[in-house]
């Protein structure tokens, strides 16, 4: 274990290395929280990071990019990595612990066990990215499994994500507590990414109309518009007019099992996926705000 500063944060790669020093965390009574992240960190990691500091008296934060969530064409190789950059912000924000491992650290070459999910994986972000869910399921199972956290910490950004894991949790009984913290965005509105760096100047002058569009429907709901159809199509009116705006989906759906609702007579998610040139971006809205 490398300690990088005396306020004994280090950096490890081993599961060993973070059991061993779960195991003495706990031996002294501590509660520990997780923040499960792919690296390239940005302010939206930070506020996770700082929300599991306020809650737990010990902050484990995983930098790990997932091989197994990524479909054949996607952007595994080129998805942004700079753990010199990642230890400085995960220090700054007072987490103890970054577990940063192999691919093959995490993974047994011959491996045969992985975790699917059915219907709430198969709407939105699902349809078109097929092995996304059942990766983000693995490798989270895995990670609770090494750090046997208190708590874990996601964000609304990946407001699918949120609801899966929440959802496996449940189901296989994990005694963790899933904490959703808000989205935050940059000055323009556009949600924080590590995506966002893929942009070239047009596109990122472009993105903010995802916000634009999500703010546009959310007004509409709360004027009193109960009416999915409406809603759709308002997000989609105001998405028109930017033309390097390319919808793959604009659905509103409810939080059970994230299918598509027709009326807004109970809590319902507004997301996007958009894509702005070869980079897609997502967003959304809960409807009413979680709490």
């Amino acid at each position: 274990m490398t300690t990088e500063n005396e306020n004994g944060f280090a950096v490890v790669h081993t599961i060993a290395e973070v059991r061993e020093q779960v195991k003495a965390w706990k031996a002294q009574g501590l509660t520990v929280g997780l923040v499960p992240t792919m690296g390239f960190l940005h302010e939206g990691h930070k506020s996770l990071i700082e929300r599991a500091v306020a809650d737990n008296d010990r902050v484990v934060v995983s930098d790990f990019v997932n091989p197994v969530q990524f479909g054949p064409n996607e952007d595994l190789e080129a998805y942004p990595r700079d753990l010199d950059r990642d230890s400085k912000l995960v220090s700054g924000a007072g987490a103890n612990l970054l577990f940063n491992p192999s691919p093959e650290e995490m993974y047994y070459p011959n491996r045969t066990t992985a975790i699917t999910m059915a219907t709430i994986t198969e709407e939105l972000c699902g349809k078109s990215r097929p092995v996304h869910f059942g990766g983000v399921c693995t490798v989270v199972a895995k990670l609770f499994n090494i750090v046997t956290p208190n708590r874990a910490y996601f964000g609304q950004k990946d407001a699918q994500q949120l609801l899966v894991i929440k959802r496996m949790v449940r189901d296989l009984n994990f005694d963790i507590e899933i904490i959703g913290c808000p989205i935050i965005r940059e000055a323009d509105g556009l949600a924080k990414s590590s995506r966002n760096t893929y942009l070239n100047p047009e596109e990122r002058a472009a993105a903010p109309i995802l916000h634009k569009a999500l703010e546009a429907g959310r007004a509409l709901a709360e004027s009193g518009e109960k009416s999915a159809d409406a809603i759709k199509a308002k997000v989609r009116e105001v998405l028109a007019t930017e033309p390097l705006a390319d919808p793959e989906y604009v659905e509103v759906v409810d939080l059970e099992n994230v299918h598509p609702v027709a009326t807004l007579d109970q809590p319902v998610l507004v997301a996007i996926a958009v894509r702005i040139g070869k980079t897609r971006l997502i967003d959304n809205f809960f409807y009413p705000e979680l709490h």
